[in-house]
């Protein structure tokens, strides 16, 4: 059977008792795995401890209030780690050859931070519209909230996405359960305790004012450290692996990690005022400094938003439609070329700056050859429903998947057409570039993300299906029409943007002031706030149907729901 094609059973229920350590205290012998089981959970326990006290230390030396605050949430969360050690049930998932747990916990959590995400950027779109509905508050002005939303929708309802997706893939494709004891939990509970440190960081001011890289520097470190272990644990599940092909996905969600580690460790790199208080310097400075905080951004973009996601569209795709990718080999090809290419294409966002023109002409070079494996891998994905094509129609599931890699091909031929420099003359600074991104994030990101959400649940909890496949239905038409007026209005917007600045009179002065191109973006910056409504409408009908399917409620369109919706062990096997 390919890795693919395997399926694992799966039961709620969970074995054995809390840390083996203090079971052996209380009595008996024990086997050579439960030795190994005891140093982990003394290690555990050990640096838990450590993180409590390195919080409780920020707290009582500290002049900074907010920093008093996160070192309280650091301490908090260690406690709560501990507790969660000592009374867990077990490390494994009784009757599965899994770890589960911790993608349950992902699942859950990014559905959470998503819709958080969404109401934030609403509320940003509408204060655009309205300014007065900042209130005079300084924790709800745009300069707060920006970051916030950015990091919720990217890094909170991202990662956790990707997260919850590498670890389930890495496991089924290898017939291997997640390297670790404790690993895999530290991951997705330090990556949630990171980003609970740097939104409430953003609403107290404190910032690096780096775009996608606001965290200050003890959030960075403590960054690291999770990564680090996620690098640690997906290794080890590889190296463990029963079986010898390292499946396609696994490729994309390994070039993610490192890559993310890299960048994050380069452009992060400072030096703190002090070990007790938020504030740090960054070691570059001038044009340095914006080229390496364009080279993290773009190729934030790169591995964190196409790289990662697109481990996500090689398995689910293929295992919604019970088909296998269109060709393996053009998977290949798309996984070098866009590890090769991506990585040059960050300074054509520093066009007619201060950064050497070689360095402009470089980037746009790159991004214009990203043109290709880009759309060598949609046609990949697309293509892969070869003779399933009625199940666009009967699965809105496979719709939204698939709609997700129609967005991907239209901003990865947009992107590189914005860093033509003549292009660029006109659209950058603009609402195009705000458009741009949220037909790659909302349209590829969020809809591809969706559709592996709708995937995974009725598989983690052992449900039959999802509650309603009608509810989904309704999340995507609201999603996508929310997508639409979103773009469409930013694109008008951006261009007529764009043509204001650089229009001159007869006397070569310019023709308009700002201020009467901020008036003439009003119509369309409420289009794109209704349009986020919709989306956020979407969204919570999410939450509703994976709720009713966690609580394991009676399906109401059971018969309608294809075979493979069904966890692995419930499904009703193809008639011979």
């Amino acid at each position: 059977m390919s890795a693919l094609g395997k399926v694992s059973r799966f039961a709620g229920a969970s074995i054995g008792g809390g840390p083996s350590f203090i079971a052996t205290a209380v009595g008996g012998s024990m086997t050579m795995s439960e030795d190994r089981n005891r140093l982990s959970d003394a290690l555990a326990m050990f640096a838990m401890a450590a993180v409590a006290a390195a919080g409780l230390t920020i707290v009582f030396e500290t002049v900074e209030p907010a920093m008093m605050f996160h070192g309280a949430l650091f301490a908090l969360g260690a406690v709560l780690f501990i507790v969660f050690m000592m009374s867990y049930k077990g490390t494994r998932d009784a009757g599965s050859d899994f770890t589960d747990g911790p993608i349950r916990l992902a699942v859950v959590a990014s559905i959470f931070w998503g819709i958080a995400g969404f109401l934030v950027g609403d509320i940003l779109a509408w204060q655009l519209a309205m300014p007065a509905l900042n209130f005079d508050l300084p924790w709800i002005s745009f300069g707060r909230l920006r970051p916030l939303h950015t990091s919720a929708v990217i890094f909170a309802f991202g990662g956790n996405v990707l997260l919850a997706t590498s670890f389930y893939v890495v496991q089924r494709t290898c017939h291997a359960r997640l390297a670790g004891r404790w690993a895999p939990w530290f991951v997705v509970w330090g990556y949630n305790l990171f980003i609970c440190i740097a939104g409430t960081g953003y609403l107290l001011g404190i910032t690096q004012g780096k775009e996608y890289a606001e965290p200050e520097w003890y959030a960075d470190l403590w960054l690291t450290i999770v990564w680090v272990t996620y690098l640690l644990v997906f290794l080890g599940t590889l190296w463990k692996r029963k079986e010898p092909h390292i499946y396609v996905a696994n490729w994309f969600y390994l070039a993610f990690i490192v890559t993310v580690a890299m960048l994050h460790l380069v452009n992060n790199a400072a030096v703190p005022v002090s070990f007790v208080g938020s504030k740090s310097y960054i070691v570059y400075s001038g044009v340095q400094d914006a080229m390496t905080q364009w080279w993290y951004g773009h190729n934030a973009v790169g591995f964190f938003l196409t790289a990662g996601f697109l481990g996500i569209m090689y398995y689910f795709i293929p295992k919604r439609i019970e088909r296998p990718v269109y060709s393996y080999r053009l998977s290949i090809v798309h996984f070098w070329t866009l590890i090769f290419l991506y990585i040059w294409a960050g300074p054509h966002h520093l066009h007619y700056t201060a950064l050497p023109d070689w360095a402009q002409t470089l980037g746009m070079t790159f991004s214009i050859m990203l043109w290709m494996p880009s759309w060598g891998g949609m046609i990949n994905g697309l293509m892969s429903l070869a003779g399933a094509w009625d199940k666009l129609r009967t699965d809105p599931v496979v719709r939204l998947l698939v709609v997700s890699v129609a967005f991907y091909g239209m901003s990865t031929f947009e992107g590189p057409m914005m860093s033509i420099k003549a292009v660029n003359s006109l659209s950058h600074y603009t609402d195009w570039g705000i458009g741009h991104v949220h037909s790659g994030s909302l349209g590829w990101v969020a809809m591809v993300s969706f559709g592996a959400i709708y995937c995974l649940v009725p598989w983690l909890w052992n449900r039959r299906g999802l509650y309603s496949l009608k509810l989904v239905e309704w999340h995507f038409w609201t999603a996508t029409i929310g997508i639409l007026l979103y773009i469409t209005a930013m694109w008008v917007s951006g261009i007529t943007q764009g043509l204001m600045w650089r229009a001159y009179d007869k006397l070569g002065f310019l023709q308009y002031s700002f201020i009467e191109t901020v008036e003439a973006m009003k119509p369309y910056y409420v289009i794109r706030a209704i349009g986020g409504l919709l989306f956020i409408t979407g969204a919570l009908i999410m939450a509703y149907n994976v709720w009713r399917t966690i609580r394991g409620d009676e399906i109401r369109d059971l018969a309608d729901q294809p075979r493979v919706a069904a966890a692995p062990a419930l499904r009703l096997q193809p008639a011979e």
